[in-house]
């Protein structure tokens, strides 16, 4: 189904009946407008998961949220990619609208530092799980393939984790 991620009503109507929204929403890397548009995307689909009577709502966002030490996030080092700042701030501003919402049943999974590095097409088949840090391997690295991603994505869904 095609839908549209601004139009709130309609896109409620076409989640309505659903088990669970798995949002991976991003209006584009090469969007001059991406904060903007990732902020007002993201409180759309939150609203409209709440209008479709759905209570799952799993949000996919970006390691630049996770912190990296106490009180400094990933996104807002020095190193982080300057190409990628404004959607991975959108993606930590939208953690911070989402804590506040209480009727959805929701998670917010900050995948990884680097997706698909040294791991393109592989699926490891395991996975750690972290809070607000990110989770190194014993390389030093974090990382995580989108193959395992969506397989963190379904067991999330078939077993909600408590944290």
């Amino acid at each position: 189904m095609k839908g549209d991620v601004f139009d709130v009503d309609k896109l409620a109507a076409l989640l309505k009946g659903h088990d669970a929204v798995v949002s991976a929403y991003n209006p584009g890397w090469t969007n001059p407008e991406i904060y903007a548009d990732s902020m007002r995307g993201s409180k759309a689909i939150q609203e409209a998961v709440k209008k479709s009577g759905v209570k799952r709502l799993i949000v996919i966002g970006g390691a630049g949220s996770l912190y990296i030490k106490p009180g400094v996030q990933l996104v807002d080092t020095p190193q982080f990619p300057a190409e990628y700042r404004a959607g991975a701030t959108a993606a930590r501003d939208y953690l911070d609208v989402i804590r506040k919402e209480n009727e959805l049943d929701w998670t917010f999974f900050s995948p990884a530092i680097l997706m698909n590095h040294d791991t393109a097409g592989v699926r490891r088949g395991h996975y750690r799980l972290g809070l607000e840090n990110p989770v190194f391997d014993e390389k030093g690295q974090s990382v995580l393939s989108v193959e395992d991603l969506a397989m963190v994505i379904v067991d999330e869904l078939e077993n909600p984790r408590a944290y």
